[in-house]
């Protein structure tokens, strides 16, 4: 006798959706928290922090952010919406950190 299959396979676009989503979290996701850990070292730094003291605090907090952000682009209803506000956001605090490092120096 030959068993039914139960499994479920799921349509192209799906799959793909699926595809956009994990990448916006890992990908997206790491470049929001890059920009963030640049920009809130460099912020506390100027504000008077110590180097060494920013730079730890601004990670403990990017692994946070990451979390949060990971999280948002899984649960998002469109993933290219994720992909325009991780990469965006991320790409604004990069140049955030950018001028604050200029003028520090």
């Amino acid at each position: 006798m030959s068993q039914v299959s139960t499994t479920f396979v799921q349509p192209r676009a799906a799959r793909l959706q699926i595809v956009a989503r994990i990448g916006a979290a890992v990908l997206g996701g790491y470049a929001f928290a890059w920009g963030f850990v640049a920009a809130g070292a460099s912020l506390m730094f100027a504000a008077g922090m110590g180097f060494h003291d920013a730079e730890f605090l601004a990670s403990l907090l990017g692994v946070l952010a990451f979390l949060v952000v990971f999280l948002w682009a899984i649960a998002t209803k469109r993933p290219w919406w994720a992909w325009l506000g991780l990469l965006g956001a991320g790409g604004l605090l990069a140049g955030v950190a950018s001028l604050v490092q200029a003028a520090l120096l």
